[in-house]
């Protein structure tokens, strides 16, 4: 997979370098180019911003760096199928685990991180008229800017690609995977400080150790994300 990212602050995806991420890259699962939107502009300023149309506090991101930006993307594909634009922004659909394994499959994405009040409305719009756009929101909370989403969405993506985690099997039980919250998990010692592991994860039979897990993935689920249950 390539990942192209959009930014006006580069260091951000620095700790990309890190752990199974960064090993992925280092094997070449993943090819990664962060692209600073300060050197799609042309004044001495290096202005990426200007205030809204109508009115009202805040900058907004200005649509000709954008374009620039996006251009030099395509243009490394002529021909080829384009990249799918990812725009992390609060007023997104929802990030979720399905959609972190849509995209997990597919060969190219480019992140651009907005900033201040957000991107033009212009650029998402003649973007989808030359590559296929998903507005993703990380959740119900706004941020300084689309860095941190950014980097989350790639982290969940990037460990989905076979090869990228030791044990692909760690992906079948975890949270969200199948809907559920992750049961409690646990390891040695069998005691600890007046707290035992429960006795079913200790007696070998593997039945029962599923049963075990299933109730208590459902019964987490129930208790702190009943909106994930079928209603």
């Amino acid at each position: 997979m390539k990942l192209e990212v959009i930014t006006i602050f580069p260091d951000y995806f620095a700790p990309l370098r890190l752990s199974l991420i960064g090993k992925a890259l280092d094997d070449g699962l993943v090819r990664l180019l962060v692209r600073d939107l300060r050197d799609f502009t042309h004044d001495r300023h290096r202005t990426t911003d200007d205030t809204p149309c109508g009115g009202g506090a805040g900058m907004v991101m200005k649509p000709e760096p954008w374009g620039e930006a996006l251009d030099a993307v395509l243009a490394e594909v002529p021909g080829g199928p384009p990249p799918t634009l990812v725009l992390t922004t609060p007023a997104g659909e929802p990030f979720r685990q399905r959609v972190a394994e849509e995209l997990s499959r597919l060969d190219h994405l480019v992140f651009a991180c907005g900033r201040y009040e957000g991107i033009d409305a212009r650029v998402p719009a003649w973007a989808a008229t030359r590559m296929p756009v998903r507005e993703l929101s990380l959740g119900d909370y706004v941020l300084n800017g689309g860095e941190v989403a950014a980097l989350a969405m790639i982290e969940a993506i990037v460990r989905l690609i076979p090869g990228v985690l030791g044990n692909p099997a760690s992906l079948v039980e975890e949270s969200h995977a199948d809907g559920l919250l992750e049961y409690p998990v646990y390891t040695k010692p069998p005691s600890w400080r007046g707290l035992d592991v429960p006795e079913v994860l200790l007696s070998g039979h593997h039945g029962q150790v599923a049963a075990w897990r299933r109730a208590q993935a459902e019964a987490l689920t129930a208790r702190r994300r009943p909106d994930l249950l079928p209603g």
